[in-house]
């Protein structure tokens, strides 16, 4: 995190930055992690944590069920953490309405099932930035431990979670290009117009 003049209080926003497998958000969250100030504060991605803790990752629709379910109070609490110590953004990695794309059964069970709405879920949210996965052709890969989906795979995640935010009314899909850097500033330049302009003047090494 860079240093920032400013000490005021702003008003918080949280932002969503989504997107398919291998879209690339890793690299972007970096970016920002390393360029931006400590008015930026950064999440960590709820289904790491889960998955990354050892909850069981099965394909029968009864673990994906409780999976989601975990995933969507985790999200809940870490957002609870990111919105103390007045920051001016709360940049979460996915966001509870992620949790459509992976669940087996109509969303009003989902939402029933952790007891909010839809609506709710997204209303939480001031924007969601989706950055989408690329092809194969295009560069997409799973190194990511984490990440088990082949590219037709994560292709199909992608379009399932672009439907799951349709609704929310400040979306903004990021697509993919043939060289990421210029995805990656059209990303930072839209999270960027949401800082208060107090803290817009941080250069990103390698994009600015």
């Amino acid at each position: 995190m860079k240093d920032c003049e400013c000490n005021a209080l702003h008003s918080r926003k949280r932002i969503v930055l989504t997107g398919g497998p291998g879209a690339g958000k890793t690299a972007v969250l970096e970016l920002i992690r390393q360029s931006f100030c400590h008015h930026v504060k950064i999440l960590p991605e709820a289904a790491t944590i889960v998955f990354g803790g050892g909850f069981p990752r099965e394909d029968d629709d009864g673990c994906r069920r409780a999976a989601q379910r975990a995933i969507f109070h985790v999200q809940h609490e870490l957002e609870a953490t990111g919105d103390a110590h007045g920051p001016a953004i709360v940049l979460c990695d996915r966001g509870t309405v992620d949790g459509l794309a992976y669940w087996p059964d109509a969303a009003d069970v989902l939402w029933r099932s952790v007891g909010t709405t839809y609506e709710d879920e997204l209303s939480r949210y001031h924007a969601v930035i989706h950055l989408e996965t690329p092809t194969a052709a295009m560069g997409y890969n799973h190194q990511n431990p984490i990440r088990t989906e082949s590219a037709g795979v994560a292709g199909q995640l992608d379009r399932r979670i672009q439907t799951a935010w349709a609704p929310h009314a400040r979306r903004i899909v990021v697509p993919s290009r043939e060289a990421f850097l210029d995805k990656a500033r059209e990303a930072l330049a839209v999270l960027r117009s949401e800082l208060p302009a107090c803290c817009r003047g941080h250069a990103v090494a390698g994009i600015d």
